[in-house]
């Protein structure tokens, strides 16, 4: 008779679980309940002291990579192969063997924010890829949030999330029902409101350091809505010298944030 075979020793954070297929995460995802996949969104959630966790798919490598990493573990993963990830989400999710369902973060008040914020308010931007990208953004330029508003807006989940490559640990998203209302509001509390539009007749160069401000941006294609133009202090363009001048909205709000978070560098 063969004599057994030592068994490998078991991974970081494994536990066997049932071979059991829950319902994909379309069903499940929403503003109650939302998927992260993908390394940087991931570990960045693991490492937020806000998230709470229901399920945590990780392969053998990705395991270790957390446990190299540091990075404690809210929730007993489930170590599955790279083929169980993809059954949830697709052949062309880009998952890096890590997948989460979670609470999504607290979204705070519009009267809580700082008097020296710097904000984000998004005019119907409804691309996921193009709100996951900004909040990126948000979060490399040290944006105090995000406001958004309930409806005609990407739920923080999935595809966005993957787009904002952890930045959603770090820009809370502030969820209005009304995009003007909310701006008349921050106008009333000495915020200048910036709004960015092609057309305008202020080129970006031309602002200088303000705060508290909030940068007020459009969906491509259309633009600010003209209510939501009304609710604004000011209305600049950047200025593209090349062949195409227009820009993603994603882009857009690099440039913008790089130019004025370096302008109230330079002032002070």
């Amino acid at each position: 008779m063969t004599p057994p075979r030592d068994r490998p020793a078991k991974p970081y954070g494994f536990r066997p679980r049932p071979r059991t297929q829950p319902p994909g995460p379309a069903a499940r995802e929403g503003r109650d309940h939302v998927v992260l996949y993908g390394w940087h969104p991931v570990s960045q959630a693991l490492a937020n002291a806000g998230r709470h966790f229901h399920r945590l798919l990780a392969t053998e490598n990705a395991l270790a990579r957390l446990k190299e990493a540091g990075i404690e573990l809210p929730i007993e993963p489930e170590m599955v192969r790279p083929s169980a990830i993809d059954r949830l989400l697709g052949p062309d999710a880009v998952h890096q063997g890590l997948y989460a369902e979670a609470e999504p973060l607290a979204a705070p008040a519009l009267d809580a924010m700082p008097d020296d914020a710097l904000l984000l308010a998004l005019d119907q931007i409804t691309d996921p890829h193009n709100v996951g990208a900004i909040v990126r953004t948000a979060a490399a330029f040290g944006v105090t949030a995000i406001v958004t508003t309930a409806r005609h807006s990407p739920n923080a989940t999935g595809v966005l999330a993957k787009s904002a490559s952890g930045g959603l640990e770090h820009v809370p998203l502030v969820i209005v029902r009304n995009l003007a209302e909310a701006l008349i509001t921050l106008g009333e509390r000495g915020f200048t409101r910036i709004g960015l539009d092609s057309d305008a007749g202020t080129t970006l160069d031309a602002v200088g350091p303000r705060r508290p401000a909030v940068l007020v941006l459009g969906a491509e294609g259309k633009g600010l809505r003209q209510r939501t133009t009304e609710c604004c202090d000011l209305l600049v363009r950047i200025d593209a010298t090349g062949a195409i001048r227009s820009l993603n909205v994603s882009n857009a709000a690099a440039i913008t944030l790089y130019a004025l978070t370096r302008s109230a560098g330079t002032a002070a």
